[in-house]
């Protein structure tokens, strides 16, 4: 389907100066429900990018649009500098969607031979690359068994294989871990890493919050089809910084000491939970309770975390 885009985003930017994806004032309607309110999004080459947001907050109608399956009503979006309906945009990309059904009666050999030829692959280049892609996601020596055969973490596996065996320079992934277990995920994270390694852009979408926070370069997070948070993940989860402190005894003296290092957020019992900004100050703390004749039982530092900054966010924006 081709995709209403303005006519400057008909003209390919040199590849190495456009970004992997962008998208500039992106509207999407269906009748009288808008789906994405002037979505802007930029995506940096050979980067991991965290696309999060709850169930119809538009992150599907989104990727539909990056993959020309979808019309926008208004705005651009584009791929490496080309409208992403264009042609030459979509033979840059590798898609694995959260809900797919192979033909399972294909060996995994014969399915990713399809999609090889799909991509405007030769036999040649298949025929070698097939083998290395199966071994890179695990599936070294399953390649003439019939789909039907894997199981439910095999079968991810091969949706993987299928994404990225024509060597896309950009992936998106819907999901991908989703039916695989710790040993799985971790492999799949060590993939990623590859890639980018390699160059390749990577999109993610997950509801996985701490696979996203172990890979991710930099994050957004969409709700009611409008970015509402993003940046670099080193950014949005290094706020927050806490200390709980737990001493032989908490009175007055001891709150008023650490004061000096922070905020008191909360106090229970022997425990106090402190909001310094950074945990460099844990050694001053511990120093100091010390020196005032405290004991020290136990001194633990925390970050807040991705879930924490998308629940909140989240849940503010469901409030308005």
């Amino acid at each position: 389907m081709s995709q209403t885009a303005s006519p400057a985003a008909e003209v390919a930017a040199p590849a190495h100066l456009a970004p992997a994806v962008e998208t500039v004032g992106l509207r999407k309607e269906y009748g009288r429900k808008v789906a994405l309110h002037g979505l802007d999004l930029t995506v940096q080459p050979g980067e991991v990018f965290g696309f999060l947001g709850p169930n119809g907050a538009g992150k599907t109608t989104t990727v539909k649009i990056l993959l020309g399956l979808v019309a926008p009503t208004a705005g651009a979006a584009r791929i490496f500098g080309r409208a992403a309906g264009d042609p030459a945009a979509r033979r840059q990309v590798g898609y694995l969607p959260e809900n797919f059904r192979f033909h399972d009666w294909l060996t995994g050999n014969a399915l990713l031979e399809f999609h090889a030829r799909l991509a405007g692959m030769t036999a040649e280049q298949y025929r070698e690359r097939i083998p290395a892609v199966l071994d890179l996601v695990g599936l070294s020596g399953r390649g003439d068994d019939r789909i039907r055969s894997y199981s439910k973490g095999m079968t991810q596996r091969i949706g993987i294989a299928q994404a990225i065996v024509h060597e896309p320079e950009l992936v998106l992934l819907d999901e991908p871990t989703s039916a695989l277990d710790p040993v799985g995920r971790r492999e799949v994270r060590d993939l990623i890493r590859f890639l980018t390694s390699r160059g390749t852009t990577v999109f993610l979408n997950s509801h996985l919050l701490s696979e996203v926070e172990l890979v991710c370069d930099r994050v957004a997070i969409v709700d009611h089809g409008r970015v509402v948070r993003g940046g670099r993940l080193d950014d949005l989860v290094g706020g927050g910084a806490e200390l709980r402190i737990t001493l032989d005894r908490i009175d007055p003296a001891a709150l008023e000491l650490l004061r000096k290092f922070g905020a008191v957020v909360d106090v229970s019992d022997c425990t106090v939970t402190l909001s310094t900004g950074a945990l460099d100050v844990a050694p001053r703390v511990a120093e100091a309770v010390f020196r005032a004749g405290y004991r020290l039982y136990a001194l633990t530092p925390s970050h807040q975390s991705l879930e924490d900054v998308f629940l909140s966010l989240v849940q503010s924006t469901s409030d308005r």
